[in-house]
């Protein structure tokens, strides 16, 4: 465990906790993509399952079972608690174009051909892409309030960190993960012109992101 990894994680955290208390507390869905919360579950339900299999530390198992718990009591809210609110019309993103070229993907490069590393290694490619239909939902609407902009943000956060802590690891342990860093690079991509956006709007008093409208 190094800082990077650590304030990484707590990025993480602090991410999906601000997108469950905005839930929560407004009592609504309205402008979340609740197949991107799907996504991200799925993510961590394919990563975690070596919870059951292998002891790490207790850090890294009560981690797990707060991002399993989060991820899935947000869905909950989505789709049963809230549903009245959530704005199915614009979350139209095709998810089959992501979930079926990322199984394809994970079964051809991965470490070992057994039905856990698969798992996990569906679970790092689908975490890449798994944004996309938030991203694609805000730019359909053309605005994003500036909660749900603050938990993209700590997201992007959270996988530069990542990005820093590959580095650092590789310097002081010649440790080189391709798939993760890969991956890791690819979603902070993702993430760079929705920083540029979020310097520039948000944190300058902005209560919402607006976006050029979709031609």
């Amino acid at each position: 465990m190094n800082i990077f990894r650590l304030l990484g994680d707590v990025s993480h955290l602090v991410a999906i906790i601000i997108l469950f208390l905005k839930i929560w507390r407004s009592k609504s869905c309205a402008g979340i993509s609740g197949k991107s919360q799907m996504l991200f579950a799925l993510v961590f339900t394919t990563r975690y399952l070596d919870l059951f299999t292998s002891f790490i530390s207790i850090y890294n198992s009560v981690m797990k079972v707060v991002f399993l718990v989060l991820a899935y009591a947000t869905v909950y809210l989505i789709y049963t608690r809230f549903r009245s609110s959530y704005d199915s019309e614009n979350d139209s993103f095709r998810v089959e174009f992501l979930l079926i070229p990322v199984a394809g993907l994970s079964f051809l490069e991965n470490y070992d051909f057994a039905p856990l590393e698969i798992l996990w290694t569906f679970s790092i490619y689908l975490e890449s892409v798994a944004i996309l239909p938030q991203l694609f939902m805000i730019t359909k609407t053309g605005e994003a309030e500036s909660i749900t902009t603050h938990y993209l943000f700590f997201l992007g956060l959270y996988r530069a960190l990542y990005l820093a802590n590959w580095v650092w690891r590789y310097h002081t342990e010649a440790f080189f993960d391709q798939i993760a860093v890969v991956s890791g690079v690819v979603q902070t991509i993702f993430y760079c012109d929705f920083f540029y956006l979020y310097v520039t709007k948000v944190l300058r008093g902005s209560n919402k992101m607006t976006l050029p409208m979709p031609v």
